[in-house]
C-alpha cells in the first residue's frame, strides 16, 4: 500500500505537523511505500534517509509570513504549483493501492491539492484537527464575545458576524477561502472520509459535515516516557500549558489565580503574553518549551488548568499531565473533557465561568488528598490504555483499508 500523506510543513511547529510527520514515518517502518507531501520548509533532518519514506516539498512559504502579500493571499486561495506537484505525482501511482491522506492546507497548500486528488480518481481521508473544513476561522468561536459560535457556517449571519480575531475584513478574506475550498476545491462535500480526533468532536463535525461524510475516530497520539506518579499533594503550583491567545481562555485562568491567590505557571507564549501578567502580577511565564522542559514544570504541579473558551478539539496536553499522575481541571463545553472523567480523575468547570473554575482551583488546593486521588486515578487510567503511536497506526491501517476496498465515486 501506497500512502500520500500530505501537510502545509515540513517540519514540527504544531500538534498537526507532529501527528502528520510522526505517523509518515511510522507507517514507513511498518512497511508501507510513504510520500510525504508539503509546502513549507525546511525538512525536518529526522525524515531523510528514512526507509520507504520519500519527502516532496514545494519549498514555498506560509502565507501568514511571506513578505509577498499579492502571492500569499493567491496561494491561500489556490495554490497551482501544489495542484500541478500532486497531478504529477498522482500520475506515477496505482489509485487501486493509494491513499492520500490530508493533515493541513490552509497555511500554504490550499485545496487545490484536494481537486487533484479527487479529479485522478484517489481515496482521500482527511483529519480534522481544527474546524476550518466547516468554518471560516477555524475555531467555531466568537473572538468579539469571547463566546462558541453557535452560528451555521457561512450562513447569511455568519457572514455578517464580525468573530475574526483581527478584523471584519480579514473575517471576509477568510470567508472568500471558504467559499473557494467547498465549491472549487470540493471540501467537505467530496471529502468522503474524515476523522475526528475526540468523541467530542464527532459529535460537534457530525452537526456540520454534509450528511453523506463517512465520520472515523482515531485518537491523536503522545509517547510519554512512564515514570512514578508525581507527589501532587506536596506541591502547589497550578499549570496551564498551551497558547496564550483569547480562545484559549489564559486571562480566565489568570483572573481566577489572582482571585483566589494560586501560584501560577503559564508555559507558552502568545500575544495575551503581557495581558497575562497584568492580570496576575505572581504568575510565572515560560515561553515555549520542549517536551521535557514541558515535563519538568508538570512535575512541579497541583493540576493542570485547560480553560479553553473555544470548542477545544481535543486537548493533548491533558493526557500527557495524566501520564504523569497530575490532575486536570477542564471545561465542560471542550473536547478535552474526554480526558477527564468529572470527579474521578479531574474535574469539569462550566465553560467560561470564572466562579466555578475558581471553586475548582481552590478544591484541589484546599485538599490534598483529593488532589492525590485524582492524580493516581488519572495515572492509572492513562497507562491501563495510552494512546501510543502504534495504536494510532493500527486504526489508520484500518480507515486505508476501507477506503481501498470502497468503490471511488464518478
Amino acid at each position: 500500500m501506497t500512502v500520500v500523506i500530505t501537510a502545509d510543513y515540513a517540519f514540527v511547529n504544531g500538534g498537526a505537523a507532529r501527528i502528520a510527520l510522526e505517523s509518515a514515518k511510522g507507517l514507513a517502518a511498518r512497511g508501507h511505500d510513504v510520500v510525504l507531501f508539503t509546502a513549507v520548509g525546511p525538512v525536518a533532518e529526522d525524515l531523510t534517509g528514512v526507509p520507504h519514506l520519500r519527502t516532496i516539498c514545494l519549498d514555498q512559504q506560509d502565507v501568514w509570513r511571506d513578505p509577498n502579500r499579492l502571492r500569499a493571499a493567491a496561494h491561500s486561495l489556490w495554490n497551482r504549483v501544489a495542484a500541478d506537484r500532486m497531478r504529477a505525482l498522482l500520475a506515477t501511482l496505482d489509485p487501486a493501492d493509494t491513499v492520500v491522506h490530508l493533515h493541513s492546507w490552509t497555511k500554504a497548500l490550499s485545496t487545490s491539492v484536494v481537486r487533484a486528488v479527487r479529479d485522478r480518481g484517489f481515496r482521500l481521508v482527511t483529519t480534522l484537527h481544527d474546524f476550518l473544513t466547516v468554518c471560516p476561522t477555524g475555531t467555531l468561536f466568537h473572538y468579539g464575545t469571547g463566546k462558541c459560535c453557535g452560528l451555521t457556517p457561512l450562513s447569511t449571519a455568519c457572514v455578517a458576524a464580525n468573530c475574526d480575531s483581527r478584523s471584519y475584513a480579514h473575517k471576509l478574506w477568510r470567508v472568500g477561502r471558504q467559499v473557494v475550498q467547498a465549491r472549487v476545491g470540493g471540501l467537505p462535500a467530496e471529502g468522503g472520509h474524515f476523522i475526528a480526533i475526540s468523541e467530542a468532536t464527532d459529535r460537534k463535525l457530525r452537526e456540520l459535515l454534509p450528511a453523506h461524510a463517512q465520520l472515523h475516530h482515531v485518537h491523536n497520539f503522545t509517547e510519554v516516557p512512564r515514570r512514578p506518579p508525581v507527589a501532587v499533594e506536596t506541591n502547589s503550583a497550578v499549570v496551564y500549558v498551551g497558547r496564550l491567545s483569547a480562545e484559549k481562555g489564559p486571562l480566565l485562568l489568570a483572573d481566577c489565580l489572582q482571585r483566589v491567590g494560586a501560584r501560577g505557571v503559564f508555559v507558552g507564549d502568545g500575544d495575551l503574553g503581557d495581558a497575562v501578567r497584568a492580570r496576575c502580577p505572581s504568575a510565572t511565564t515560560t515561553g515555549w518549551l520542549a517536551p521535557e522542559g514541558v515535563r519538568e514544570h508538570l512535575a512541579q504541579a497541583r493540576m493542570l488548568v485547560l480553560p479553553s473558551l473555544w470548542f477545544e478539539a481535543q486537548g493533548l496536553v491533558v493526557a500527557e499531565a495524566a501520564a504523569m499522575g497530575v490532575p486536570s481541571i477542564v471545561p465542560d463545553t471542550s473536547g478535552a473533557r474526554d480526558w477527564v472523567s468529572d470527579g474521578v480523575d479531574g474535574f469539569w468547570f462550566r465553560g467560561g465561568d470564572a466562579d466555578d473554575l475558581s471553586r475548582q482551583i481552590l478544591r484541589l488546593l484546599r485538599e490534598p488528598a483529593l488532589a492525590a486521588r485524582l492524580g493516581r486515578a488519572a495515572y492509572d487510567r492513562f497507562w491501563a490504555a495510552p494512546p501510543t503511536l502504534d495504536q494510532h497506526l493500527q486504526e489508520l491501517e484500518r480507515i486505508y483499508g476501507t477506503l481501498l476496498h470502497a468503490r471511488i465515486p464518478a
